[in-house]
């Protein structure tokens, strides 16, 4: 059984996919002209959307750090939708001690995540809609 709710699964898509769209971290601000707006779409490590995925997740509790970890194996096709208990078995007794790290570790952890819910039978849509409507 999922035991995270679509809402927070969404809120990590979001923003998780934020990151996605930003390059590396360059110094040639000098060639720029206009700096401001290159450094919004370059990836720092004090970066704020990067520190607020990071809280949000450290946030979570230990199912909910191991149902995402489940859900990014069954969206990359280490699992399938049938074996989510498993899934998330073995996140927690592999990843119990960084679910964090590993999950920014995972390079396409948003494309994995929205195939899995898709899988699962969640409307990823409705989900991330309902996110973006608060915010």
């Amino acid at each position: 059984m999922l035991e995270v709710t679509t809402d927070k699964v969404a809120h990590v898509i979001l923003r998780a996919r934020e990151l996605d769209v930003k390059t590396a971290a360059w110094d040639d601000d000098a060639d720029s002209d206009d700096a401001t707006s290159d450094a919004i779409l370059e990836d720092r490590p004090d970066d704020a959307t990067r520190q607020e995925l990071r809280e949000f997740l450290d946030s979570l509790n230990e199912d909910e750090q191991a149902s995402l970890i489940a859900l990014a194996w069954i969206g990359r096709g280490t699992y399938a939708p049938g074996e989510l208990d498993e899934a998330i078995a073995t996140a927690k007794a592999e990843h119990g001690n960084n679910p964090v790290d590993y999950l920014f570790g995972l390079p396409l952890l948003p494309d994995y995540l929205e195939d899995a819910l898709d899988q699962l039978g969640f409307s990823v849509e409705e989900a991330e809609e309902g996110i973006v409507r608060r915010t």
